[in-house]
C-alpha cells in the first residue's frame, strides 16, 4: 500500500488542532510611511533618471545601423523592457498599498503592524523583530512581513503573553518580553 494513504500515529495528536492564524482577508498590502516613501522613491528615480538615460542609449545604438548584430541596441532593449516591467510592478503596488502609521499605537502594549516585538523563544534566546509592509521587510534588520509566520502569531498578543510559533515540523512556545512602536512626529 502506498505510505500516503497510510494512518500517522497518534503521537502529534496535540499539534493536529494548532496551525498558523489565517491571512487577513481582503488582500490589503499594509505598508509603513517610510516604506512607501521608499517605493516612490524608486519608482520616481526609475522614471526620471534610468529609463530616459536607457531610452537615449537605445536611441543612440539604433542609429549606428544593423540592429541584429548590435550589442548596445539588445543589451539597451532588454534593460529597457526590465525598467518598464519594474515601473509597472511599482505602480500596482502602490496603487494597493494601504499606508499604516505605527506612531498611533505610541505607548500600546498590544501588537499591531509596525511594531518592534522583543520576545524569547524556548532556548531563551531573545529576538527582536519589526513588523512591516510585504514590500519593504528586510530580514538583514530583522523587519519581518505582517503574513509571515512569526508575525501572525504575535499579531494582537500582548507584553507578557507566551504563544504558540507553529513552524514546519514543530510547535515551539515564544514569551513576548516588550512591545514598541516609533513615536509620533511632533509639527
Amino acid at each position: 500500500m502506498n505510505k500516503a494513504f497510510t494512518k500517522e500515529s497518534d503521537a502529534n495528536a496535540d499539534d493536529d488542532d494548532l496551525q498558523l492564524p489565517p491571512v487577513p482577508a481582503g488582500g490589503k498590502n499594509y505598508i509603513t510611511p517610510k516604506g512607501f516613501a521608499r517605493l516612490r522613491e524608486e519608482w520616481l528615480d526609475l522614471m526620471d533618471n534610468e529609463r530616459p538615460k536607457m531610452v537615449e542609449a537605445v536611441f543612440w545604438a539604433a542609429s549606428n545601423g544593423d540592429r541584429s548584430e548590435n550589442g548596445d541596441y539588445l543589451y539597451g532593449k532588454k534593460r529597457l523592457r526590465e525598467i518598464d516591467r519594474r515601473i509597472r510592478f511599482l505602480t500596482k503596488r502602490m496603487e494597493i498599498a494601504e499606508i499604516a502609521n505605527p506612531s498611533l499605537h505610541f505607548g500600546n502594549d498590544q501588537i499591531f503592524f509596525g511594531a518592534t516585538v522583543t520576545y524569547a523563544d524556548e532556548a531563551g534566546v531573545d529576538r527582536t523583530v519589526t513588523i512591516t509592509g510585504i514590500d519593504e521587510a528586510n530580514s538583514a534588520l530583522g523587519e519581518v512581513s505582517w503574513i509571515s509566520p512569526i508575525a501572525r502569531t504575535l499579531l494582537k498578543a500582548r507584553t507578557g503573553d507566551t504563544l504558540k510559533l507553529v513552524m514546519p515540523g514543530r510547535v515551539e512556545e515564544i514569551e513576548v518580553l516588550a512591545v514598541s512602536y516609533p513615536a509620533p512626529l511632533v509639527a
